[in-house]
């Protein structure tokens, strides 16, 4: 199954949200913006532009970790945000789309928050605020850890399954975002599709 194929809950979401018509104003408000994607080495090798320095970042939303995983033989990709641990799952990644990731980030982001409900305005404010997308291999190991965790949850989830390229990416980030987390000096647990969404209504 191609890559775009799979992909195509992905942009029908992205399409069928009514943005308000206030976009301009929101350009504004966001136009300086960039948005870092702390890389593995695995994930560094696979793009063309990571840098080894320390990325700055001005986005309202934070930053967030990435690593490459190998299942049922195709790369997939967890992306976490180092906040909230909010998880996306982007399966079947070829050469063409590790060149344009920051696109596929953006657009399976922007996604998963239609998918759980977030007001279309909302979303849109969300997108603008992530800003241009850059990439760079300085990493944390509390978020590290909690990639991990959610891997081993991935890999509960998708056991059975007869091919991960068959499964609802946008249905398997719903479910990671719902489990329970915890990390290293915050006090308890919490979920982070609902720390993600009262993150969002703040921008």
């Amino acid at each position: 199954m191609a890559f775009p194929v799979l992909l195509l809950n992905v942009l029908v979401y992205i399409k069928s949200t009514r943005y308000a018509a206030c976009s301009q104003c929101l350009n504004t408000r966001f136009s300086y913006n960039s948005m870092i994607i702390h890389c593995t080495q695995k994930l560094a090798k696979k793009l063309p532009d990571v840098s080894t320095e320390p990325s700055a970042e001005t986005s309202p939303l934070g930053s967030w970790h990435a690593n490459l995983y190998t299942i049922d033989r195709r790369n997939c990709l967890l992306y976490c945000h180092d906040t909230t641990r909010y998880t996306i799952f982007l399966p079947g990644l070829r050469k063409p789309q590790f060149a344009e990731l920051g696109r596929w980030f953006r657009e399976a982001f922007t996604a998963s928050l239609a998918y759980m409900g977030v007001a279309d305005a909302q979303v849109r404010r969300a997108e603008l605020a992530l800003g241009p997308v850059s990439f760079d291999t300085r990493t944390d190991r509390s978020v590290l850890g909690s990639l991990n965790e959610m891997k081993f949850m991935l890999d509960v989830k998708t056991r059975g399954a007869e091919d991960v390229m068959l499964l609802n990416p946008l249905s398997i980030s719903r479910w990671l975002g719902h489990q329970p987390v915890r990390a290293k000096g915050v006090k308890g647990y919490w979920m982070p599709d609902d720390a993600m969404t009262e993150r969002v209504a703040a921008l």
